[in-house]
Formats: C-alpha cells, structure tokens, sequence
C-alpha cells in the first residue's frame, strides 16, 4: 500500500502536465487567461516519513587535550613489614682502628691549631715555619725581620707574646725549630731595658734559677745589649735592640 501511495504522489504531477497539453491542442480558441489558470501546478500528496537509517560508524578520535594540573598529595600509606636481617659483618680488629683513629684525631687536631695560627697570625703562610708545642705552649717562629720592640709588639698583636724559654724542655724545643728552620738566630723575649743587668721576661717575670748564657755572656758590648737572642744550638747573647731579626711567639693553649 506503502509503494502505490508513492507512485500515485510521483504521477500527480505528470498527469497535470498531459491534462494540460490536451486542453491547449484541442482548443487553440481559449483565451491567455484560461491557459494561465489551467498551467497552476498541484502538489501531490506528501509521502509517509521513511524508516531510520543505521547508525554510522564511529569517526576518528579527536586531539588529546591538555594535561590537567597536579593535584594533591596523597596521604601515607600504611608502614610496611621490616625487612630481612642482613648478612653477618666482617669481624674487625677494633684495638688496632681506635689507635689508628685515636692518632688521626691527633693529626688532625695538630693541624687545624697550626692552620688556626698561620690563618691569624700573619698575612702570609710563607712567613711562618709551622708550629711547635708543648704541653702548655704553642710556639710560632715569624720570619720577618723586626727589631726587639717590635716584634714584641707583633706578638701582642697575634694574642701571644715574645717567646720566655724557661726551663729546658722550652728552651730545646725552640732551638730545634731555629735549627730546622735553617736559621742561627732569633730574638727571644729576654731583656734589661729597665735596669742594666736585670734580665726579666717580655712578661716582666725575673729569671730564676734557668739560664743559658753562653761563655762570657751577657757582656753588654758597648753600653747597648739590652736584649737577647738565641742562636742554633741553644745559647743565649745579649744583643743591640735595634738590630732587626725573626723572632718566635709563645701562647698560652687555654688561651687559643
């Protein structure tokens, strides 16, 4: 039924347009306005609505959009279980690494007071002979050429004081420093600038009963050895104070 509607909708229209024809060839008499009024088209009958098509196939993906921003951080999650016992270590001779340690942690120490002195001391490491100590002391040999007073005063300056070898250990151990120094000589802080013939230290302590004067020493040679040095092997000779020469520092170790 569904097919003869649509042929019957698809003759409409030429079944006007013969009805027509036949009208104009049978009566040629007929005026222009009964041929307008007859040629008026009439639509045929609208046809059923057709049956839905299938569904197409999916198209082509799109482009990926842009990653969205991070979000929060997630809560912790729960401990997990210890984990297996390790292999047993090697046994280790531990007396001979604490001695080892122990002297490194000497080394270490030795250095870093000796780093501490040449760092504050002088403007330049070069001028400096390394360190020497005692129990008590830290010893420091300055090569810069000054007179008595002066390297006194630099002394002072670098939180020590002229050097006061006061019993034999000091007095050894300062000699040993000229020597290996590759020096004959250096003022040490002994002098009689107060009163002739009265050596104290450059602290104003009097000397007691250590000395080590060589031979015939002192003499004050022309009325102006004031002060005194030490040469290579120990001994000690009053000198000029005006005289330039190097000179080593003593400081107290409580002190640094």
């Amino acid at each position: 039924m569904l097919i003869m509607k649509r042929h019957l909708a698809f003759l409409g229209p030429l079944i006007g347009l013969a009805f027509l024809s036949l009208l104009r060839s049978g009566y040629p008499q007929q005026t222009a306005e009964e041929a307008c009024s007859v040629q008026i088209l009439v639509p045929g009958l609208k046809g059923d609505v057709g049956d839905k098509g299938q569904k197409g196939s999916v198209g082509r993906h799109g482009k990926i959009g842009p990653i969205g921003s991070k979000g929060e951080k997630g809560d912790s999650g729960d401990i997990g279980p210890p984990g297996p016992n390790g292999e047993p270590g090697i046994p280790c001779e531990c007396s001979q690494l604490r001695k080892a340690i122990g002297e490194m942690d000497n080394q270490v120490t030795q250095l870093t007071t000796e780093l501490k002195f040449i760092k504050n001391a002088l403007p330049s490491p070069a001028a400096v002979a390394g360190v020497r100590e005692t129990d008590n002391k830290i010893y420091l040999l300055v090569k810069e050429e000054k007179r008595y007073v002066d390297a006194q005063l630099s002394c002072h300056t670098r939180g020590g004081i002229l050097s006061m070898p006061k019993d034999e250990t000091s007095n050894s151990l300062i000699a040993s420093y000229i020597t290996q120094a590759g020096l004959t000589r250096v003022f040490i802080g002994i002098n009689d600038l107060e009163k002739e013939g009265s050596f104290v230290y450059s602290d104003r302590s009097p000397m007691q009963t250590f000395n080590k004067w060589r031979n015939g020493e002192p003499n004050n040679a022309y009325d102006d050895e004031d002060c005194v040095e030490m040469v290579a092997s120990g001994g000690w000779n009053d000198v000029a104070c005006h005289i330039t020469m190097y000179f080593i520092c003593e400081f107290d170790k409580e002190n640094v």
